[in-house]
């Protein structure tokens, strides 16, 4: 079985579906301290790192901002004195793909 982070993001067009609420709860289950929040009607991925300083919360972004353009798919990152909250959606479903899920994933193996 393929592990979350090293499947592959596949182009997400208009007209792709987002993920229904149920659907999203059980793809929740394969990450560790994601939640899954409401914006403005859109369901999105949030989770906080906590880091030693700012220092290490930049680099982090860096790392995230790094996979995120290979990936071609861009999140919403704070960045604070030893904190940074990364948020993953689908801008053109306005809603969750498997994709955000995959970068989810992949963000937490930058954080380990």
């Amino acid at each position: 079985m393929t592990r979350l982070a090293d499947a592959i993001c596949e182009p997400c067009s208009k007209d792709a579906q987002p993920l229904s609420k149920d659907e999203a709860q059980e793809r929740l289950k394969s990450l560790s301290q994601w939640q899954i929040v409401e914006h403005d009607g859109i369901m999105k991925l949030s989770r906080s790192f906590k880091f030693r300083d700012f220092a290490s919360a930049l680099a982090f972004t860096q790392s995230v901002g790094e996979i995120a353009e290979q990936a071609g798919h861009h999140p919403v990152i704070v960045t604070e004195w030893g904190k940074a909250t990364v948020t993953w959606w689908s801008h053109a479903i306005k809603g969750l793909h498997l994709n955000d899920f995959i970068l989810a994933a992949r963000t937490d193996e930058v954080a380990e």
